[in-house]
């Protein structure tokens, strides 16, 4: 079996209870320090950096002088909550196992490989903003996409009322890896007030796990 899949199935039923036991506005208030994740030669370092990093995308020698770094197994990859995330990525496939099933408030990715890249379907809980760095002409070029922002009115009444009547809506971000094979602009599209998953989108990888009673989805395709 695919180690992702071995690792989704291990993993997402207690994650998905822990996820469905939080209001978004208390996610977004968890994580304060920014965490970046990097792999090189098979290796995987947890960053946890007391500021911004800023434009030095796979620098790992900086990353490693300014952050407090340790080496993790792809098996122990704490899917937690996190409001600053930022991965240099040189392939799809560890891309999914650091990023598969986790819940980032605001994510920024850096290609720091070469393409193409295998393509992935990678789902993302409670994402709103993204940031991607691909290559063109030889250098990374920067691509921004707000997906939702807890400072629009509406987004705001429905906060309220999915942590005062404990029926949250699910903010879900489906991200295709084929986007940075070249470049071009940003795009994303929204789904809204879906009971089901499975029903709307039969293909969707790993659907049949968001299938829960009393939930609604807002579903977000980024590609």
């Amino acid at each position: 079996m695919n180690p992702i899949k071995m690792m989704v199935a291990h993993k997402h039923n207690l994650f998905l209870i822990g996820f469905f036991g939080f209001c978004v506005e208390r996610f977004v208030q968890g994580q304060k320090n920014n965490t970046v994740i990097f792999t090189r030669e098979n290796t995987i370092r947890n960053c946890t950096c007391p500021d911004d990093i800023g434009n030095n995308d796979c620098d790992y020698i900086l990353a490693n002088l300014i952050c407090n770094c340790k080496t993790v197994l792809p098996n122990t990859i704490d899917k937690t909550y996190y409001n600053n995330l930022t991965i240099w990525f040189t392939d799809t496939v560890m891309l999914g196992m650091l990023l598969n099933f986790s819940a980032v408030y605001d994510l920024k990715l850096s290609l720091c490989g070469s393409v193409p890249l295998s393509t992935e379907y990678l789902t993302i809980w409670g994402l709103r903003r993204l940031q991607i760095k691909t290559k063109h002409n030889g250098q990374l070029q920067e691509q921004s996409l707000t997906i939702f922002s807890s400072y629009d009115n509406d987004v705001q009444d429905k906060l309220k009322m999915q942590c005062k009547g404990r029926q949250m809506i699910n903010y879900i971000s489906v991200l295709y890896t084929s986007l940075f094979n070249s470049y071009s602009p940003l795009k994303s599209y929204s789904v809204e007030n879906i009971s089901n998953v499975t029903d709307h989108f039969p293909s969707l990888p790993y659907s049949d796990i968001f299938t829960t009673n009393n939930k609604r989805y807002v579903i977000t395709f980024i590609y």
